[in-house]
């Protein structure tokens, strides 16, 4: 159970600031590992302050061997009421670096409340001087974050980091996403209008639609997740690719399946080849947008594709 910080000997309160210290540093370091081949100018400013956090710890070292000797009882921030429970940066996967620098600000703020509330609870002249140091250190780290940022993230370092970011994102939710997208819009079309066209028949068109849009991202959920474990290619973690790509190809075709819940033949067809340029038009500007493909180009590759498809649904369902 854990132990509420009012009844914190002082002894346990310097363990207590020594584990943090530790925690911090460690943590750092995770951040430093995480960003050091993606984000090299960050990963430089949180192993300065990994540095800074290992000296807090050396101090708070000297002074508990000073009062108490040399055995230190290893006391967590779980075993004491009202610290925030953070996820260990292991579990976070690949990190990002808004993620990353949140997280720090959130360190510091809880150190520095740590510190101020420690202080009241000690009696000893040297160790309330020691806490009223490291407090007002944790409370000029915002500063120091802000002043080491100026010195390792100038403009053309952080144009960088923006552009590695902006590829990670590319790769790991654009690529999988629109190929999903792609997919379930382009390759459903042909299976619903044949079969809106062979039976006359909403619902059975409806049926069909959802049938094949739910299968196709099933399909396709799957192979990407098995096309590759992100560890070569940076392409992240192949569960939320596969997830990602799956949902947008049933999303795509279940988009023009969707108006065949209309009763009335004709008004659903008129509807379902609306949603069907909308679809088309909006998979273009997706291309446009993040694939740097001119919009004229990506509209004509995708439009060409999908009224091929469209026309083989048509001639299928009508013959």
């Amino acid at each position: 159970m854990a132990k509420k910080f009012k009844d914190l000997t002082e002894r346990e309160i310097l363990a207590l600031a020594i584990s943090l210290e530790e925690e911090d540093s460690r943590t750092y370091g995770d951040f430093v590992d995480g960003l050091r081949e993606t984000y090299p100018a960050t990963a430089k400013m949180f192993e300065e302050m990994q540095a800074e956090e290992s000296e807090h710890r050396r101090r708070l070292i000297e002074m508990y061997r000073q009062r108490f000797g040399e055995h230190i009882p290893l006391i967590h921030r779980g075993d004491v009421k009202g610290f925030i429970q953070h996820k260990p940066v292991w579990l976070m996967g690949r990190l990002g670096i808004d993620t990353v620098r949140k997280q720090a600000e959130i360190m510091e703020l809880e150190t520095r409340r740590f510190y101020e509330c420690a202080m009241e609870r000690v009696t000893d002249a040297s160790t309330r001087k020691l806490l009223g140091d490291l407090a007002d250190v944790e409370r000029q780290h915002s500063a120091k974050a802000e002043s080491l940022e100026k010195e390792h993230l100038t403009p053309d370092v952080r144009k960088q980091e923006e552009v590695a970011h902006r590829r990670l994102f590319l790769l790991q939710i654009i690529q999988p996403g629109l190929a999903g997208l792609m997919d379930g819009s382009v390759s459903t079309l042909a299976p619903v209008f044949a079969a809106a066209f062979a039976t006359r028949s909403s619902m059975t068109a409806f049926l069909v639609g959802l049938a094949a849009s739910v299968g196709a991202g099933i399909s396709m959920g799957f192979a990407e997740a098995l096309s590759d474990d992100g560890s070569l290619t940076g392409r992240g973690r192949p569960i939320v690719r596969g997830v990602i790509c799956g949902l947008m190809t049933a999303t795509g075709g279940i988009g023009h399946t969707l108006p065949f819940l209309i009763g009335n033949f004709n008004l659903a067809m008129t509807a379902a080849v609306i949603v069907v340029a909308a679809e088309l038009a909006t998979i273009s500007f997706i291309r446009h947008r993040y694939m740097d493909t001119p919009f004229l180009s990506a509209a004509f590759q995708v439009v060409v594709g999908g009224v091929l498809v469209f026309l083989t649904g048509i001639l299928i369902g009508s013959s």
